[in-house]
């Protein structure tokens, strides 16, 4: 498709049943405008090349109208509209569809991290890849994609921290980074700490519009080995102690008994007086 139909605008194919593998040939869709993946069953990585999308990469300044014309009816030509899902909201888009730059691939079986190459699309504003499973951290430079609206990458298994360059994205009105596994402190920003806590949730993370604060110090590993060390220190000392005093209590007891005689005699008597009544009580039981 991508090698055949290069020029295609607009591929919406959300809600079908396509499974398998994302093909690479898509990557030459180079004026692609809007890709609809969304709610299939495809898995497997995303293709590094996604970042060639031509037009997402650039602003475009005065965009034409996505107009359709035949030889038949050359006056009356059929301006494209489309029904897209943005920002949550499923919404139709006819005259303003010449500015949308969206991709949604949201809930499929994606896997990996997230390329690298997909901040390369600066024109972007819709990035949708909730619901899949997606690991590694969130691309470091996002903040790139200055026109970036909305993004939704809950449902993943994402780790590490938010970037902070998240934090540049001035015109941010949609984020859910929900139900992953991030962790440290949110950024600041005047749009992050406006959103609401739930885009938050189901994370380790910490700092406002969340409740938790950062002020309670997390023991880091260097502080679990000095610990650690510690506690080994300590465990050695109480070996020594230990035998220390078995020494100790040994001498005091055996030591009288071979440097004074009469110590000794005492000692051996009360062993035969011992010995006599134990034989008396052995020869009564029998």
């Amino acid at each position: 498709m991508g090698e055949r139909f290069s020029r295609i605008k607009i591929l919406i194919l959300r809600s079908n049943k396509f499974q398998g593998l994302l093909p690479r040939e898509l990557c030459h869709l180079t004026s692609i405008r809007i890709l609809d993946l969304a709610d299939n069953n495809l898995y497997g990585n995303i293709p590094r090349c996604i970042g060639n999308f031509n037009v997402m990469m650039r602003e475009s300044g005065m965009d034409a109208d996505i107009v359709y014309t035949s030889d038949a009816d050359f006056y009356s030509p059929y301006v494209e509209n489309a029904l897209l899902v943005n920002k949550g909201e499923m919404a139709e888009y006819n005259t303003i569809l010449k500015f949308v730059r969206s991709i949604d691939l949201s809930k499929n079986g994606f896997s990996g991290e997230i390329p690298m190459e997909v901040t390369n699309l600066l024109t972007l504003q819709s990035l949708n890849l909730s619901h899949n499973s997606f690991t590694g951290r969130i691309p470091e430079n996002i903040g790139a994609m200055s026109f970036l609206e909305s993004i939704d990458f809950s449902g993943n298994q994402l780790s590490g921290e938010i970037p902070q360059s998240i934090s540049k994205l001035t015109f941010l009105s949609v984020l859910n980074l929900s139900n992953n596994k991030l962790s440290g402190k949110i950024p600041l920003s005047t749009q992050l700490q406006g959103f609401n806590a739930s885009c938050f949730t189901g994370n380790e993370l910490c700092g406002p519009p969340l409740p938790n604060d950062c002020t309670t110090s997390v023991p880091t590993s260097s502080n679990q080995n000095r610990e650690k060390d510690g506690n080994e220190d300590e465990v050695d000392w109480f070996y020594v102690s230990m035998a220390l005093g078995v020494v100790v209590g040994f001498w005091s007891f055996l030591g009288p008994l071979f440097f004074n005689r009469r110590w000794r005699c005492t000692y051996f008597q009360f062993l035969n007086h011992l010995h006599d009544k134990l034989g008396s009580v052995v020869r009564k039981c029998y």
